[in-house]
């Protein structure tokens, strides 16, 4: 064994963590983005539970539409806890260190349900389609076997589609040039600290990135195509309005969500900087998973109804439980 194998395999070998550069080295920035990152992220969580919450608690909103909403904001909770909780973390204590297994972990967990949010989001546009396009048949075709087989089927999907790059990740080489540029551990961001050639992974991973996002969009976007289509010819003037500013306000969430990773995944390597790059991913970590529940849910005349009747059993509940205190 020549001296320069030797000293590779002991760099390999001395590696047990990673240091995530983060957002910025300036202390008061970084106290600045913490509380700004954390109210956001609070913001989302809450959003995303009332909707979970609501969901299975009222008998009105036990429908198709509605569980596949429950299980969209049950993933946009884990999408943005699988990179932001780390974060938070590294800006409030100063540390910027990672540990390989948790980087890893974070890494597969942020990947799948990143996958599993697209699928779902095609699904969720197929689920609009028959109800707007083929309302006759709407009961028949999205009963709730079906919509539990969808949403199984998005998780299954998701986690074939992405298990070999994510295990081929793992067996690289890192050496001691383990400084990640970024404020999680993104897979593309880790495959620049590796030591050895990983075109061909980068190579897998743009054709698997390709592959979920632009065929689940081709759904979506072919969905939304049909449904206008059966807007335009509605005959009542309100009703065409109501329904294209729903379809319009889904469809600018879905474009941002499927546009900022474009952008991370798909496009040319060295056509932005590294700053610009943390910039979509934090669009696409919190203002995305925050906006979902208020254009998809929250606006929602049902949605509203259910949360005023919750609050009020709620408060009527805490003044029955004060009376029998007394």
């Amino acid at each position: 064994m020549s001296l320069n194998q030797a000293i590779t395999m002991e760099n390999q070998t001395r590696v047990t963590e990673f240091v995530l550069l983060g957002l910025s080295d300036v202390r008061w920035l970084q106290i600045l983005l913490f509380f700004v990152l954390l109210l956001i992220y609070l913001l989302t969580l809450m959003a995303n539970i009332i909707i979970i919450t609501i969901t299975l608690l009222d008998r009105h909103l036990q429908t198709p539409m509605y569980f596949l909403l429950r299980n969209f904001a049950l993933v946009e909770v884990g999408f943005t806890s699988a990179a932001i909780p780390k974060a938070l973390f590294n800006l409030a204590s100063g540390t910027k260190t990672v540990s390989m297994v948790g980087c890893f972990t974070e890494c597969f967990f942020h990947v799948i349900v990143g996958t599993a949010d697209f699928f779902l989001l095609a699904a969720m546009s197929f689920d609009r389609y028959v109800a707007i396009c083929k309302p006759l048949h709407y009961a028949s075709i999205m009963n709730s076997r079906f919509c539990g087989q969808l949403v199984l089927g998005c998780w299954v999907t998701s986690f074939l589609y992405v298990i070999t790059p994510l295990v081929l990740l793992v067996q690289l080489p890192f050496c001691t040039s383990h400084s990640i540029d970024h404020f999680f551990c993104d897979i593309v961001a880790v495959l620049n600290v590796s030591c050895t050639d990983t075109h061909k992974l980068r190579l897998m991973i743009f054709l698997l990135a390709t592959g979920s996002i632009l065929s689940t969009f081709a759904i979506t976007i072919i969905s939304y195509i049909n449904i206008l289509s059966t807007v335009l010819r509605i005959p009542s003037a309100s009703g065409r309005q109501k329904a294209f500013s729903t379809c319009v306000s889904h469809f600018a969430v879905a474009s941002i969500t499927y546009g900022s990773c474009i952008f991370i995944y798909i496009k040319p390597a060295g056509s932005s900087g590294v700053d610009l790059s943390k910039s979509v991913a934090l669009l696409n970590n919190l203002v995305s998973p925050l906006l979902n529940p208020f254009i998809y849910s929250l606006r929602n005349k049902q949605v509203k109804e259910a949360l005023r009747n919750t609050a009020s059993c709620t408060i009527l509940f805490f003044k029955n439980s004060q009376c029998l205190g007394q």
